[in-house]
Formats: structure tokens, C-alpha cells, sequence
């Protein structure tokens, strides 16, 4: 009896690994490599998914002037030529655009990032308006989606983009 007992326990503790390895509660996860206009990469983006939505992790590397800049969810997984091929931001809901918006935000927009006096940032925030799994506000539906930073601060009002400027960088989310 104290045999099988003690083989319950070793084949519930090697679930327990498998379990944590593949990311704990088998929620999703994604990335994204940063890349300027040039190609040039310049920081990543990890995604997780939990039951408290989608946790994003950005790191720059270099390559942003310093200051706020918009961030946001944009519509399709891909970048070229000029990061219009992105799309628009995350939008399922037909929201307005911004936090202040009474009629906002979309499910893409994110707070700003602040890129410190040499060029880096390191930018965590989480949001539900979006998820990794199948639905309506998935980033890694048929289409894809990207993160993309901009060049000005995001007024977090002005339809349809916050007035934040040209797209700087951007990286096709991937799942992972």
C-alpha cells in the first residue's frame, strides 16, 4: 500500500513540472522582436496570459530618443514596409481611441512608455481588453497582430490614434 501511495505521489509531482515548464496553468504566451525602420532590432516584448489577462513585458535595447511615447496593439502581424502594414490599432469593440475617452479605449491601446536618457525602457503593464487565446480580442488570430511604439506621447483622447505620432518601432507578436 505504502508503494502505490508513494508512486501517486511521484507521477502527481512530475505533472506538477510538466505543468510549470509549459507555463504554469497552460495559458498562452507570445513574443515579439523590436525592430526600427531600418531592420534593425532593438528590444523585445513578452506576452503572458493569465486570469488576469494579457501581462506584457517590453525591453529597448537602444535606438528611441528619450521621453513618452505611444504604445498599442495594432491590428495585423506585419510591418513592412513602413510599419502601415500593422494596421490600425486593436480595435473588435469599435471603441473610440484613449483611457480619457468615455466612448475608449480600444482593446490595443496600452499607457505610454518612457524611454530613459540612453535610449532604453523597460515597459510592464497588463491589460483584459485583449487576450492569447481563441476569440474576438485575440492577438494571435488569423491575421496576427504587432506592438507598435510611436513617436510622441499618446493623449489618451484623441480618436483614432492619440495623437502620438509616426510608428518608430514594431514587432509582429508570435505565439510561443
Amino acid at each position: 500500500m505504502r508503494v502505490g501511495r508513494t508512486v501517486w505521489l511521484v507521477g502527481i509531482g512530475i505533472l506538477l513540472l510538466v505543468l510549470v515548464s509549459c507555463g504554469g496553468s497552460g495559458e498562452g504566451s507570445a513574443r515579439a522582436e523590436l525592430k526600427d525602420k531600418e531592420g534593425r532590432s532593438v528590444g523585445n516584448a513578452r506576452l503572458s496570459e493569465d486570469e488576469n489577462g494579457v501581462s506584457v513585458l517590453v525591453n529597448v535595447l537602444q535606438g528611441i530618443e528619450p521621453g513618452q511615447h505611444g504604445i498599442h496593439f495594432h491590428e495585423k502581424g506585419k510591418i513592412t514596409p513602413d510599419f502601415e502594414a500593422a494596421g490600425k490599432h486593436s480595435n473588435p469593440t469599435k471603441a473610440k481611441h484613449g483611457f480619457e475617452n468615455p466612448k475608449g479605449p480600444h482593446a490595443g491601446d496600452l499607457e505610454n512608455i518612457t524611454v530613459v536618457e540612453d535610449g532604453t525602457a523597460t515597459y510592464q503593464t497588463t491589460t483584459d481588453r485583449v487576450s492569447l487565446s481563441k476569440g474576438k480580442a485575440s492577438l494571435l488570430d488569423e491575421d496576427g497582430s504587432s506592438l507598435v511604439i510611436h513617436q510622441k506621447a499618446d493623449d489618451y483622447k484623441t480618436d483614432d490614434d492619440g495623437k502620438s505620432g509616426e510608428r518608430i518601432v514594431a514587432g509582429v507578436i508570435e505565439g510561443s
